[in-house]
C-alpha cells in the first residue's frame, strides 16, 4: 500500500476537468479578480480525455478506488459524458462521482448516469432566492438548482448530497431551513466551515461558523446524534436524526482538522498533481505524459511525490493566512 510520511494511503482522485464556472460565488471566484476580462487556460493547455484517464488509470494501479470530478464547474466541459465513460470503464474504481453546482445538471443527469457516473454533491448555499443569488453573482436561482437536484435523483443519481457553505452574517440564518428542507427526504445536507482555499476569497476567521454551532442550532430544534463514519478517512462527521428521518454531516476543516486521515490526491485541470486543498505547487504530470513517458516511469513520478508528501495545512492553520501562497479552490476543486 503506497503511504506518505505521516503513513497516510493514497485512495482518492479529486480531477479538474476545467478551471471554468458560470458562477462567481464570493467564497471560491469573486467577481472582481475573475471578471470579464480574466484569462482562463486555453483549450490546448488542458488535459485531454485520454490524457486524464491515463492518468486515473495509473492511479487506480496505485490503490484510488474513488474518483471525483470537479472543476470550476465540471458540466462546462464539453462533451463530459465521453470522459465519464472512459473513468467509469477502469478496474479497480468503484466511485465515480461529480461535483456540481446544479445549474446545468437538469439538461445532463440523464446522459451522465448513462455514461456511467455513480452519484452527484450539488453546491447550494440557501434556499433563499435573494441569498442565494448574492453569493452565487450571477443571478442564478434556487428553483433551477433544486430542478437539477430532482433530475439528478430522477436518473439514478444515489445517493445525492449537498453541500452548504456557511458564512456568518450571510447564510447561516439558512441553516435550520436547509436542514428541514433536506430532512427525510433521503439526501444528505452537510454543513461546511467557510475556509481560507486561495487567497482571493477575503477569508476571515470570524466569518467562520463552527461545526459545533451548526450542530447546537440543528439539534435544539431537531434532535440529531453522532453516527459512525462510513469508511476510514471519511472527512464528513454524520449525524442522524433521532426520529430516523435521515442524516446530516459537517465539515469542519477549520475548528477540527482532518488532515491526520486525509487520503485525496488532486490533479488540477491542465495536469497538475496536489498533495493537499491548500497547496502552493504541483508536480507538472502533463509535461511528463507529453514528453513520451511510459506508464512505468509516470506511476513512479506520482509515487515519489505521494511518498514525500507531508502536507497538514489545516492543523498548523494561524488566524492570519494571508502571507502563504495558496492554489485557488476554483483550479484543483474543494
Amino acid at each position: 500500500m503506497l503511504t506518505d510520511r505521516l503513513r497516510r494511503p493514497l485512495h482518492d482522485l479529486r480531477i479538474s476537468v476545467t478551471d471554468r464556472c458560470n458562477f462567481r460565488c464570493t467564497y471560491c471566484m469573486p467577481k472582481d479578480i475573475f471578471g470579464h476580462d480574466f484569462v482562463f487556460l486555453p483549450a490546448r493547455e488542458l488535459l485531454t480525455f485520454e490524457e486524464i484517464t491515463r492518468v486515473a488509470r495509473v492511479f487506480a494501479k496505485l490503490g484510488v478506488t474513488k474518483i471525483r470530478l470537479t472543476g470550476g464547474e465540471p458540466l462546462l466541459r464539453r462533451e463530459i459524458e465521453k470522459l465519464v465513460e472512459m473513468l467509469a470503464r477502469i478496474a479497480g474504481v468503484d466511485d465515480l462521482t461529480l461535483t456540481t453546482n446544479g445549474a446545468l445538471l437538469a439538461r445532463k443527469a440523464h446522459s451522465l448516469r448513462v455514461a456511467g457516473l455513480r452519484r452527484v454533491s450539488v453546491s447550494l448555499d440557501s434556499l433563499d432566492d435573494a441569498t442565494f443569488k448574492a453569493m452565487n453573482d450571477v443571478g442564478a436561482s434556487v428553483s433551477n438548482v433544486l430542478e437539477g437536484i430532482d433530475a439528478a435523483r430522477d436518473a439514478g443519481l444515489w445517493p445525492i448530497k449537498i453541500n452548504m457553505v456557511v458564512k456568518r452574517g450571510v447564510n447561516d440564518r439558512d441553516i435550520l431551513t436547509m436542514a428541514r428542507h433536506f430532512r427525510g427526504t433521503g439526501i444528505v445536507l452537510r454543513f461546511i466551515e467557510y475556509m481560507d482555499v486561495g487567497t482571493t476569497n477575503g477569508w476571515c476567521l470570524d466569518d467562520v461558523v463552527r461545526s459545533a454551532e451548526v450542530l447546537s442550532t440543528i439539534h435544539a430544534a431537531l434532535p440529531i446524534e453522532a453516527a459512525a463514519p462510513q469508511y476510514p478517512g471519511e472527512v464528513v462527521q454524520r449525524y442522524r436524526y433521532l426520529d430516523g428521518e435521515g442524516e446530516i454531516g459537517v465539515i469542519s476543516s477549520v475548528s477540527q482538522p482532518f488532515c491526520g486521515a486525509c487520503t485525496r490526491a488532486r490533479l488540477s485541470a491542465e495536469g497538475r498533481l496536489y498533495t493537499c486543498l491548500f497547496a502552493g505547487s504541483g508536480l507538472d504530470l502533463r509535461a511528463i505524459i507529453r514528453n513520451g513517458a511510459s506508464d512505468d516511469e509516470l506511476s513512479t513520478a506520482i509515487t515519489q511525490r505521494w511518498q514525500r508528501r507531508s502536507d497538514r495545512y489545516s492543523e498548523e492553520r494561524t488566524a492570519s493566512t494571508t502571507e502563504r501562497q495558496k492554489i485557488e479552490m476554483s483550479y484543483i476543486g474543494g
